[in-house]
C-alpha cells in the first residue's frame, strides 16, 4: 500500500517571501521574540511592563498567536570544544581552569535535560474573495492578490513588533528559509536537537 505523503495533512501550502500561505488562501507571517528575566526586575520595572503589554493586547484588532517551543539543548558539541581547547592551552593555569570549567558544566547536567525555549508569535492575514461579475467569486490566488494581502500582513507584523519593543522585546521576522527550517525542526525534533538540518534547494526560499 502506497504511504500518503504528509503534506497531504497540513495546511501549508506554500512559503514564498518569508510569508507562509495557507491553502484556504489565508497568509501567516511569524516573528522571533526575544525573552526577558520578569523575575529580576523590580517592581516598578515588572508594573510597567504588565501595562505596555497589557496597552498592547488591548490595541489589537486581529487575534495573534503566541508559540512558545522547548527543545532539548544538546550541548556535546559545546564541551568537545572545550576539551580541545584544553588540549591546546599552553598555559598550565589556564589549561586548569578549562577542566574544572568542563568538569562543572558536566556534573551541572547530569542526569538532567537543559531545555532551550523560543518564543514566536504568528501574525495571520485572511484573503477574502472579491466578487467578480455575474456574482462569481475569484476562487484563485493571483500575484496581485497575493501582493495586496502581503502589504496588510507587513502592516500588521510592523504594529506587532512595535507593541512588543514598547514591552522591552526584540522581534525579528522570520524569512523564507528561516520559516522552513522552523518547521523542519517540529516535524523532526531528534535530527534538530543534535543540529542537524537538510540542504535546502535555494530556489525553494526565493
Amino acid at each position: 500500500m502506497a504511504r500518503t505523503p504528509t503534506q497531504q495533512f497540513l495546511e501549508i501550502d506554500k512559503i514564498k517571501d518569508g510569508i507562509l500561505i495557507l491553502k484556504n488562501k489565508s497568509l501567516r507571517a511569524v516573528l522571533m521574540v526575544s525573552s526577558l528575566n520578569f523575575a529580576l526586575k523590580s517592581e516598578e520595572e515588572q508594573q510597567a511592563i504588565i501595562y505596555q503589554f497589557q496597552n498592547f493586547l488591548n490595541s489589537l484588532d486581529f487575534s495573534v498567536q503566541i508559540l512558545v517551543q522547548s527543545r532539548i539543548l544538546n550541548i556535546a558539541g559545546y564541551l568537545d570544544k572545550l576539551k580541545a581547547v584544553e588540549a591546546k592551552q599552553e598555559n598550565e593555569l589556564l589549561k586548569i581552569q578549562t577542566a574544572e570549567y568542563r568538569k562543572f558544566i558536566n556534573e551541572l547536567i547530569a542526569g538532567r535535560q537543559v531545555l532551550a525555549k523560543t518564543f514566536f508569535v504568528v501574525i495571520p492575514f485572511t484573503l477574502i474573495d472579491i466578487p467578480k461579475i455575474g456574482g462569481k467569486k475569484e476562487t484563485g490566488f493571483n500575484e496581485e492578490e497575493f501582493q495586496r494581502a502581503k502589504a496588510q500582513l507587513q502592516q500588521r507584523t510592523d504594529f506587532v513588533a512595535m507593541g512588543l519593543r514598547r514591552c522591552g522585546l526584540q522581534c525579528t521576522f522570520l524569512n523564507s528559509l528561516e520559516m522552513i527550517e522552523l518547521f523542519w525542526a517540529l516535524y523532526h525534533p531528534e535530527e534538530a536537537e543534535v543540529g542537524y538540518y537538510p540542504e535546502i534547494p535555494p530556489e525553494i526560499t526565493q
